[in-house]
């Protein structure tokens, strides 16, 4: 890891905003940015559209990190390269050691078309986590940030990954549990919570009433307690090769409310490292 934040633009007004969040983001935590773009199809046509050669995207992202540096007083590198946006940017984000990248989701609007299932491909392609913005602004930094627990089996990476977001923007982190959820996942709520505790984390657990659409409680909850972002783990197989995301995620992800969501794909060395 190289303390640096990764954003895919496409150019658009979300990825502008998703560009806004990553600078908000990387002054609280001291890391540069790197702005990237990647060069399909779709990049393709544009430029034949209008008539510009490949340098034009370089020009673009150029000036683009010229504004957050003179705004925010920011590194700022640039990259672009041809590829696949479903596998390009995770490849990028493994090879420039990336902490974190933000991806800004939009309908039609965009070149790239970041969105539902496009977008998801690009979540489960990430080495690093993927913190998924829409159009809403940054305002006060993440400050309530919603650790929701469905199950026993993989909540453990997330929770090093809570602990770290509450410590560098001084965060409560608001455990919410599925109700009606066997004893292993209380159990498994307890730990993370005493593990907060342990680690000087503000918190909160709260367990949900039966309800079958533990999704709509999840965005009801955090939109009650004005959250800033939600934090939601990926599935994945049994090689730690390929992870999966359902319609509970999707529906996390794309809220209404447009709180941000960050997605973690685990990683099989990480799930015993918090001694829990």
């Amino acid at each position: 890891m190289k303390n640096l934040v990764l954003v895919p633009t496409d150019f658009s007004e979300v990825c502008d905003n998703a560009i806004h969040h990553a600078a908000q983001a990387a002054k609280f935590l001291n890391y540069k940015i790197m702005l990237l773009h990647v060069i399909d199809k779709n990049t393709r046509e544009y430029l034949k559209k209008e008539d510009k050669g490949e340098a034009h995207i370089q020009t673009k992202l150029q000036e683009k990190a010229d504004e957050i540096k003179a705004r925010e007083s920011l590194e700022v590198e640039t990259k672009s390269v041809p590829g696949d946006i479903f596998t390009t940017i995770g490849e990028v984000a493994q090879n420039e050691g990336a902490n974190l990248v933000f991806l800004g989701t939009h309908g039609k609007e965009g070149m790239q078309k970041l969105t539902g299932s496009y977008a998801l491909k690009v979540i489960t392609s990430s080495p690093s986590p993927v913190i998924v913005v829409q159009k809403r602004a940054f305002e006060k930094g993440f400050k309530e940030i919603v650790l929701p627990i469905t199950n026993e089996a993989g909540p453990w990476e997330k929770t090093k990954w809570a602990v770290f977001m509450a410590k560098e923007f001084d965060a409560t982190i608001h455990v919410y549990q599925i109700g009606g959820a066997s004893k292993a996942v209380q159990d498994a709520a307890q730990r993370i919570a005493s593990y907060l505790e342990k680690n000087s984390v503000q918190h909160t657990l709260e367990i949900a009433g039966k309800d079958e659409n533990f999704t709509k409680q999840v965005i009801d909850y955090s939109t009650a307690h004005s959250a800033d972002m939600i934090m939601i783990m990926t599935n994945p197989d049994s090689t730690f090769k390929r992870f999966l995301l359902g319609s509970y995620d999707e529906d996390i992800i794309f809220n209404a409310s447009q709180i941000p969501v960050m997605c973690i794909n685990p990683r099989k060395l990480n799930y015993e490292i918090l001694g829990m």
